[in-house]
């Protein structure tokens, strides 16, 4: 059975995955899977309902984390962690803190910022405090030299690369500045697009995305 990659490509989590899947030159196919339905045939395999997750010879695997975790694992071709633990380490702490502290506190915004709804004041005063100290976090973790996590293309840049547009972007549509001004995220994100892979993964986000949007004019027409 061949790995499947189940989502859909306007999706950062999904892109992640995928952009780990095509440096890792692991065979794959894709399955498009929207979310906001409990099909009992998505539920069974996400049981949160949540993309991307996989389908592999062994059962299914959702949540993101874990699924390029296993990635890693079963196929330990070109691997993107180190070797080294302490090494290994530094580069997940990044995933996570761009993650944790960085798009998901960002995603408070995603509905006013990208999706034409409302986001109280509260909300986006808390939200900024969030974001301004993990930015302030990320920043002492932070390499870009020239990747995220120093000078090899890791785990840590399939993600970063995939939810620091969105942050920046959600906080200058919503505050009118960019949480990450001060770190070199423009410079590394077009450097990231000169890769093969993640042109395709633009490319395929591009597509996905004028989709997902369509799909929604039509839902509210």
């Amino acid at each position: 059975m061949t790995l499947k990659l189940c989502g859909f490509s306007a999706s950062n989590y999904y892109n992640k995955i995928k952009l780990q899947l095509m440096e890792k030159e692991v065979p794959f196919v894709e399955e498009l899977v929207w979310t906001g339905h409990t099909d009992g045939l998505l539920v069974d395999r996400s049981p949160m309902g949540k993309v991307p997750f996989l389908d592999t010879p062994h059962g299914p695997i959702s949540e993101s984390g874990a699924c390029a975790e296993y990635i890693e694992a079963a196929y330990p071709q070109k691997p993107l962690l180190p070797a080294d633990p302490y090494a290994a380490a530094k580069v997940r702490e990044i995933l996570i803190y761009s993650e944790l502290h960085l798009e998901l506190v960002a995603r408070n915004l995603y509905p006013e910022a990208f999706f034409g709804g409302k986001v109280s004041d509260e909300v986006k005063e808390r939200t900024h405090k969030l974001l301004v100290k993990g930015a302030h976090g990320f920043a002492k973790l932070a390499k870009f030299a020239p990747y995220i996590a120093g000078p090899e293309f890791t785990l840590a840049d399939c993600a970063a690369v995939a939810h620091l547009p969105l942050v920046s972007s959600a906080s200058k549509i919503i505050y009118g500045e960019d949480v990450l001004t001060a770190l070199p995220v423009r410079d590394y994100v077009k450097r990231m697009g000169e890769r093969a892979t993640m042109q395709t993964v633009n490319a395929d986000r591009k597509s996905s995305t004028e989709q997902m949007m369509a799909m929604r004019a039509k839902k509210t027409a």
